[in-house]
């Protein structure tokens, strides 16, 4: 039997962890729960130098892929509470079986069981 409180907890200080992540470099989309929308500061390309533009330009490309992975894992969490409120929590997306332990030790969010961890990046969110 899995003790779905532990995993909660977990999940919980995770996501509050995450969202204050991705709160720093980027803003909650409004119309679409499930996305974060990198912010960025302000390029001032107008008279800049073409050297600082291109560092910007580079920065703000960094944090969209940040957002992108941090957006994943927050996606996979606020999922991961999801089923434990349905009484699914624990089994596995792809076979149905109970997830092990000590994958959900290592990763409270995982979807699969190890048997399928190969195929949990083609689950929709």
């Amino acid at each position: 039997m899995i003790d779905t409180q532990k995993y909660k907890t977990q999940l919980e200080e995770l996501l509050a962890e995450l969202t204050a992540d991705l709160t720093e470099i980027g803003i909650h989309d409004p119309k679409n729960t499930e996305n974060w929308i990198e912010t960025t500061k302000d390029l001032g390309t107008s008279n800049a130098d073409p050297l600082d533009v291109a560092d910007r330009t580079e920065e703000w490309d960094e944090r969209k892929a940040t957002v992108a992975v941090l957006e994943t894992r927050y996606n996979n969490i606020t999922h991961a509470l999801a089923n434990i409120e349905a009484g699914t929590y624990g089994v596995c997306e792809i076979g149905g079986e109970e997830i092990e332990t000590d994958r959900l030790d290592a990763n409270p969010a995982a979807r699969t069981c190890k048997a399928h961890i190969e195929e949990e990046a083609n689950l929709p969110n």
